[in-house]
């Protein structure tokens, strides 16, 4: 894709060297002063702008650029704009850096360098459209706010249109913080029952003395402090879903009532006789392994059976591709929001820091961090700091070949994602031939599809 790009300086060499070395890939535009320069930044709405701060009337001060950055801003909030300063106006650079400019780089610039930052800044240009046409396609929304374009997470999506329909136990399963709730939920609003209650209950997080009665309610005096007769979680959720999150910590004999309730649709209170039949769907969900717990005799093998009618692995966020970096700025675009810091950005440095991190604590770890940044930003600009993340961790190799090789394979194995392990598309992206992507394949260990 070939983006536009205006380059606003009034040296006529500058602009013609920048023009010729970048001519070959984006589409240029030139000005020379500030009224040239918003005029044609409206008409082009160009993707990136490069803009020196010494212009006429006033080329020895940075009043005249700050003032054509401004009025960028105003015209549009999110738009790219790269200071391209002398060494000696790097403190100009800053104060424009901090009114909104995206980054900044020496002058007379570096060709390779300023093709490198470049391609930086229209890698999030790229994302953040992809983003707004996914928002106007009603895209985000489809899912409650689940959102992923990868092969992996688009599999998801088909899987719970599919089981919504049925009436079968589900279960979830997937790393802390993959969205497992977030799945149930799609799942229920998806399902006949949408209209009924949705009534989520995390089994860890209730001591297992009161557990049997927070599910199953307990009739007056069934023990001590039972004052009055209480409906249980699995009544209130009669013709609507339940969902039972860290189903893997369930007591033994909460299992084997659970069970009971999974084969009859019946259960008895508390301290209770009365045989209580209700409609609800049961979703469950763990981190652990369920069947080592059932192999390690903690987990019942017939209630596993009776949960896992269905199974939905959720994928961790590390196996998702682009999706990181889709999710950062949808959730940078949401708490800037919520905060008024509208036209917020991440720098390059941290979307090199966003895609290298392992991502432990999954989506959820990656939305309480861009939160917290929007919170701690200073300007418009969200530092790795910000992310309270530290920068690139040291890279796995210490020869150029063994560099070359991961980042070989990594591009092979995101593209191989990307396309859903589809050869061809895969290798046209790379652009390269089947034969050679085969290779590469082989070379470096990488499992066909």
């Amino acid at each position: 894709m070939r983006h536009k790009l205006l380059i606003i300086d009034d040296d006529d060499a500058i602009r013609t060297q920048m023009k010729w070395a970048l001519a070959a890939d984006h589409d240029i535009f030139l000005a020379e002063d500030r009224t040239t320069a918003l005029a044609t930044f409206r008409t082009e709405n160009p993707s990136l702008t490069l803009l020196d701060l010494g212009l006429p009337p006033h080329p020895n001060s940075p009043e005249e650029g700050l003032e054509v950055l401004r009025g960028i801003l105003a015209a549009d909030a999110n738009a790219k704009v790269v200071i391209v300063s002398g060494q000696g106006e790097k403190a100009n650079a800053l104060q424009a850096i901090g009114a909104g400019a995206y980054d900044f780089l020496g002058k007379p610039p570096d060709i390779d360098e300023l093709k490198a930052l470049i391609r930086r800044c229209l890698r999030v240009v790229e994302l953040e459209r992809e983003y707004q046409t996914l928002q106007k396609a009603g895209r985000l929304d489809s899912f409650e706010e689940m959102l992923g374009s990868s092969p992996q997470m688009q599999a998801v999506f088909s899987f719970i249109r599919k089981v919504a329909a049925s009436t079968a136990p589900v279960l979830i399963l997937g790393e802390s913080g993959t969205g497992k709730e977030m799945a149930a939920l799609a799942i229920h609003r998806r399902s006949a029952r949408k209209d009924g209650p949705f009534v989520p209950i995390n089994c860890n997080a209730i001591p297992e003395n009161l557990l049997e009665s927070e599910l199953f309610g307990h009739e007056k005096g069934a023990f001590t402090g039972a004052h009055m007769q209480r409906k249980g979680l699995i009544e209130t959720a009669a013709e609507g879903t339940l969902f039972l999150d860290e189903i893997g910590d369930l007591p033994p004999l909460i299992q084997v009532k659970l069970l009971r309730f999974l084969q009859e649709q019946t259960f008895q209170r508390v301290g209770g006789r009365q045989e209580i039949k209700i409609d609800t769907r049961v979703v469950a969900a763990t981190n652990l392994d369920l069947k080592k717990a059932v192999a390690d005799g903690k987990f019942r093998e017939d209630l596993y059976f009776r949960l896992a009618v269905v199974v939905l692995v959720l994928p961790p966020l590390r196996d998702r591709g682009d999706d990181v970096g889709l999710l950062a700025a949808d959730f940078l675009q949401r708490y800037a929001v919520r905060n008024g810091k509208t036209g917020l950005a991440f720098t390059p440095e941290t979307l090199r820091v966003i895609n290298r991190h392992s991502w432990p604590g999954n989506v959820r770890e990656l939305q309480n961090r861009v939160q917290r940044a929007v919170i701690m930003a200073d300007g418009r600009r969200v530092t790795a700091a910000d992310l309270e993340l530290n920068g690139l961790e040291p890279l796995p190799f210490s020869t150029l070949r063994e560099a070359r090789e991961e980042v070989e394979k990594e591009l092979v194995e995101r593209a191989l994602r990307r396309h859903g392990g589809k050869i061809t598309s895969a290798a046209l992206e790379l652009g390269i031939s089947r034969p050679t992507f085969y290779e590469l394949m082989e070379k470096l260990g990488v499992p066909k599809p």
